[in-house]
C-alpha cells in the first residue's frame, strides 16, 4: 500500500478543517481566545439544532436561554437557566455589545429574549419564528425595536 498517495489529500483536509475551527472564533480580522472565544464557538456550533421550549441540550433542543446557558458552560461558567434572570445578574455593557456578550429582548406581550453577539453585527439565537438556532442582524429594524440592552458574565 502505499502511504505517501494518500498524504497530500490528508494533509489539505487537516489545514481546512483549522481554517474552519478558527472561523468559528474569529470576528473581522480580530482572533478571539479565551472564555469569549469558547462561548462564541459553543453558540455557533448549535446554529441549526431545533428549537425547543424549555430545551437545555443539543440532543434535546435548545430554547433561547437553553443556548447561552450551553455555550456558557462549554467555556465553563454558569448562568441562570431563565432569559429574565440572566438579564437581571449580567453585567451591562455598553452600547456596542462584543463578541461573547448576551443582548436581550423584550417581546410584548411580555416575552423576555436572548442571544449571545458572535460579531459586532450579528448574534446567535434560538428563534420560535424560525423553529432553530440561527443568526441574526442586531441592527435588523425588528430586533432594534424590541432591544433592551447588553450584559455579560465575563469578568
Amino acid at each position: 500500500m502505499n502511504t505517501r498517495a494518500y498524504a497530500l489529500p490528508v494533509a489539505l483536509i487537516l489545514a481546512g478543517s483549522a481554517l474552519v475551527l478558527q472561523g468559528c472564533s474569529t470576528t473581522g480580522d480580530r482572533q478571539l481566545g479565551g472564555q469569549r472565544g469558547q462561548l462564541v464557538s459553543a453558540a455557533l456550533s448549535q446554529v441549526g439544532t431545533p428549537y425547543r421550549l424549555g430545551g437545555n441540550s443539543p440532543r434535546e433542543g435548545l430554547d433561547c436561554s437553553g443556548l447561552t446557558a450551553y455555550a456558557h458552560r462549554s467555556a465553563g461558567l454558569t448562568i441562570p437557566r431563565m432569559a429574565a434572570d440572566q438579564r437581571r445578574l449580567a453585567k451591562p455593557v455598553g452600547a456596542a455589545p462584543e463578541p461573547g456578550d448576551l443582548v436581550f429582548f423584550h417581546i410584548p406581550p411580555g416575552g423576555e429574549h436572548v442571544g449571545l453577539m458572535v460579531d459586532r453585527e450579528r448574534f446567535v439565537h434560538a428563534s420560535t419564528s424560525g423553529g432553530r438556532v440561527q443568526l441574526a442582524r442586531l441592527d435588523s429594524p425588528y430586533w432594534r425595536r424590541y432591544y433592551v440592552g447588553a450584559g455579560t458574565y465575563l469578568r
